[in-house]
């Protein structure tokens, strides 16, 4: 009765005053805003120099042809007035307008009869003289959207993602057979695993930030992308341990956990591969792709050992594979048809969060198993077992 009582009286407090007192300080936060605005502060300053930031999203090479895909990221508008290649003037379209809004999206169109394998240095000067420069390191024709590509860049995340993740699932009857310690040391494997997982995903990420047009704000959105993630997980492992869900039960979340964070980072790795190709940057020649395949078998290997003293059904392990493994052809395409910087740090970012909340909820796991037996030494050499393990298979790609 008192707590029915209370509300009432909070429900009466909260009235025509209290919105007033609520709505006042914004209103005022206006006023200042509108009034440095029209007066400048008190300061009767002009910048001497326009403020242009002009970034390029992506350059598409045809037959005769080079596209290069502008974004004003400036705070005004910006008009595209020349285009030198090579120290050479050359003519130009843009479409829909040379004159370009902020925020706003331009086409630069060149036609230019370019030589494969050859360098290309393009110069872009707006109506302010300002120049933006545009590398084009190795002139190779831009793969585009069809049948042939599509199966190209599925065969590459087949072979980079899924099938190595299937063979370290065929681990499973094997390592079913160790003792509780051993399992332990799985599992600080499979936490090792993951932080270096995260750590490589994290340093990805950054690396693109540069890339991100400025108003985009590329740190805020990686970090956007990574607590966001961490925090949903961790909602959905706390909501699924109160439903009074069994042992087994948990564990195979716990599984599902890794093979999410695995996928997202395979999506970026698939991302990488793809956007390399489209680039003309790296040959996808055996060599490499056997490196990928012994990288990330040992992916498999930490989906499954959460689970490893259960017996979950066969249709449950071929979707923890598909789960940590199908994401790279996704992101073999979108990197390879359509890369996108702004795309690529938002969700290297999710791969992080996803990668480091799976860490915390393993190392849940192995507090309550270190708790029964005294295993310390053994989840110590469990971790940088698995760091130490994939920092060895990468020298083969690095």
């Amino acid at each position: 009765m008192a707590e029915k009582l209370d509300a009432v009286r909070q429900q009466r407090a909260f009235g025509l005053p209290a919105a007033i007192f609520l709505i006042l300080p914004l209103l005022l936060l206006a006023g200042i805003i509108v009034l440095f605005l029209t007066t400048g502060g008190g300061l009767q300053l002009t910048s001497p120099v326009p403020v242009e930031d002009l970034a390029v999203e992506r350059t598409v090479l045809k037959p005769g042809s080079i596209d290069i895909s502008l974004r004003n990221a400036g705070p005004e508008d910006l008009t595209v007035a020349q285009v030198i290649i090579n120290d050479a003037i050359w003519p130009a379209e843009l479409s829909p307008s040379r004159t370009i809004p902020r925020l706003g999206t331009a086409t630069l169109h060149l036609d230019y009869h370019w030589v494969e394998g050859e360098a290309y240095a393009i110069r872009i000067l707006t109506g302010n003289a300002i120049a933006f420069d545009v590398d084009v390191p190795v002139a190779f024709a831009t793969p585009q959207p069809d049948g042939g590509t599509l199966l190209g860049f599925t065969l590459i995340g087949l072979y980079v993602g899924i099938l190595p993740v299937y063979l370290g699932l065929l681990w499973f009857p094997a390592l079913r057979q160790l003792g509780r310690r051993w399992m332990v040391f799985l599992l600080a494997v499979t936490a090792g695993l993951l932080i270096f997982l995260g750590l490589d995903t994290l340093v990805e990420g950054l690396e693109q930030v540069a890339g991100v047009p400025g108003p985009f704000q590329g740190i805020g959105l990686f970090g956007i992308g990574a607590v966001g993630t961490f925090l949903l997980l961790l909602v959905i492992g706390r909501r699924q341990a109160g439903q009074g869900r069994s042992g087994a039960s948990r564990r195979l979340g716990v599984a599902t956990l890794i093979a999410v964070g695995i996928g997202l980072h395979n999506l970026g790795e698939g991302l990488a591969i793809g956007t390399a190709y489209n680039l003309g940057e790296v040959s996808l020649g055996v060599f490499l792709v056997v490196g990928f395949i012994v990288q990330n078998i040992t992916e498999g290997l930490g989906i499954i050992a959460p689970i490893l003293r259960d017996r979950p059904r066969v249709r449950q392990l071929a979707l923890l594979g598909l789960i940590g493994g199908a994401p790279a052809i996704a992101g073999a395409w979108i990197g390879g048809l359509a890369p996108s910087p702004t795309l690529a740090v938002l969700f290297f970012g999710i791969g992080t969060g996803a990668i480091f909340e799976v860490v915390y909820e393993i190392g849940g796991m192995v507090r309550k198993d270190v708790a029964e037996q005294p295993m310390q030494l053994t989840v110590l050499a469990g971790v940088m077992a698995g760091m130490l393990l994939l920092w060895g298979t990468g020298l083969l790609i690095k």
